[in-house]
């Protein structure tokens, strides 16, 4: 078997501005800097389809959907939040993201696949229960932990997010839910400023300070998650995949570098090997300078593809 790798070109048609960090760019460099290396040659490519309503509706209420839809412009941008816009094809690219991840989910437990990246845009780990922000819109790993426990009916599924941003809309909806254990890394104090203290006893925070430097991270992310996803035996682990805790990242203040992000992945696919059949779905969060971002992206590829 082999790395699923999910991507669709209308994913760069969302675009909420000149200037605006999180770009169509992201995902092309992406793309480019994949075949450059060859490693695109060592993935089984996938394109999407669109999320469904209904698998929607497990995780954000049929009213907030309606009201995205009734703010989606048809010429011309909308900000939902300061930091957040919808145009025209920005529900089309949320649908293609979210659909990817509740397909990579479907693929990895049917063994079609080992396991899956989903480089995909809009990212989701901002998006709340109800309220989009953060350039989110759907929260992506939400609707696949939700595919996998109640359509595929796993007991246990782990969250790891180690965007330098809390995924405070993760955290919103899947606090309190013993099912699931997340585990988090973030720099604090930073935006989104929220669910740090109101934690649930499955949420399991590393916050970080800014300037941070590698072998502090390390050393700090190890003993906060390692021995609580030992011990909830997880039977597949979603990450949310976040660069931006990169030094050359202009969007925080953290000092890591490419090896940091495979040693990451190192540790989650460790754990998966042992707990999870080697089952992991990853998503594609933040990570705001392009070269830095590719590189991080293809060292996360590297070590998912070489696990089976």
């Amino acid at each position: 078997m082999t790395t699923a790798f999910f991507s669709h070109d209308d994913c760069m048609k969302h675009n909420m501005g000149p200037d605006h960090p999180e770009c169509p760019e992201r995902i092309s460099t992406i793309l480019a800097y994949l075949a450059d290396t060859h490693l695109e040659q060592d993935l089984d490519w996938v394109r999407p389809e669109e999320i469904t309503r209904d698998q929607l509706l497990a995780v954000h209420p049929e009213k907030y959907l309606q009201q995205l839809e009734l703010m989606e412009p048809t010429r011309g941008r909308v900000f939902t939040d300061p930091d957040t816009a919808m145009m025209p094809d920005t529900l089309r690219a949320a649908r293609l993201a979210a659909g990817a991840n509740v397909q990579a989910v479907d693929m990895v437990m049917s063994s079609q696949v080992t396991n899956a990246f989903v480089c995909a845009r809009p990212p989701g780990h901002h998006a709340e229960r109800a309220k989009s922000m953060g350039f989110c819109f759907y929260n992506n790993i939400a609707l696949a932990a939700m595919r996998a426990l109640n359509f595929h009916h796993l007991d246990r599924v782990a969250i790891v997010d180690f965007d330098v941003h809390q995924g405070n809309g993760t955290a919103d909806i899947v606090g309190g839910d013993e099912r699931i254990l997340m585990c988090s890394s973030f720099q604090h104090p930073f935006y989104p400023h929220s669910h740090v203290h109101r934690q649930a006893p499955n949420i399991v925070n590393a916050p970080i300070e800014a300037g941070c430097s590698s072998a502090e991270y390390r050393k700090t992310v190890e003993a906060a998650w390692l021995k609580k996803l030992q011990d909830f035996k997880p039977q597949v682990i979603l990450i949310s995949a976040g660069f931006d805790a990169h030094k050359l990242d202009p969007m925080a203040e953290l000092n890591l570098e490419t090896e940091d992000f495979r040693w990451l992945t190192e540790m989650i696919t460790s754990v998966a090997n042992d707990y999870s059949n080697d089952r992991i779905i990853s998503t594609l969060e933040g990570g705001y300078h392009l070269k830095a971002l590719a590189e991080s992206v293809a060292a996360h590829l590297e070590v998912l593809d070489s696990i089976y």
